[in-house]
């Protein structure tokens, strides 16, 4: 097993964490994917997607500054035909500080479940 140092965090090689063609951000990331897969087959989900882009804050101009808009992007978004509404998931080994003010931002701009799936909870 090959681990790369991305910031303060280890990653496994891109072979490790890739499915279906898609290389995804962490092995468990990866595995939770898979259980979403097995989830929609099976039919208790539906219209499952990837990356879902969510915008916090617009961008905008003061005294000839340009700032970027803020956005939140999770790890995927289906349908949860049993609670009958949209959810966002995030799986998520540690929760920075900028994740929990997105996250903050999120619940309170958007009517959807935003469900925060720990790396020890997926098998």
């Amino acid at each position: 097993m090959t681990h790369f140092q991305y910031g303060k965090y280890h990653v496994s090689s891109p072979e490790e964490r890739t499915r279906d063609g898609i290389e995804f951000a962490s092995k468990a990331e990866m595995r939770r994917y898979g259980e979403l897969k097995l989830l929609e087959k099976v039919g208790k989900i539906r219209d499952l997607s990837m990356q879902p882009r969510y915008l916090l804050f617009p961008g905008f101009k003061r005294n000839g500054i340009s700032y970027k808009p803020i956005h939140y992007v999770g790890d995927f978004l289906y349908y949860d035909k049993v609670k009958k509404r949209k959810i966002v998931e995030d799986v998520k080994g540690v929760e920075t500080e900028v994740f929990k003010i997105k996250h903050k931002l999120f619940v309170n701009r958007f009517n959807i479940e935003l469900r925060i799936v720990k790396t020890s909870e997926i098998r």
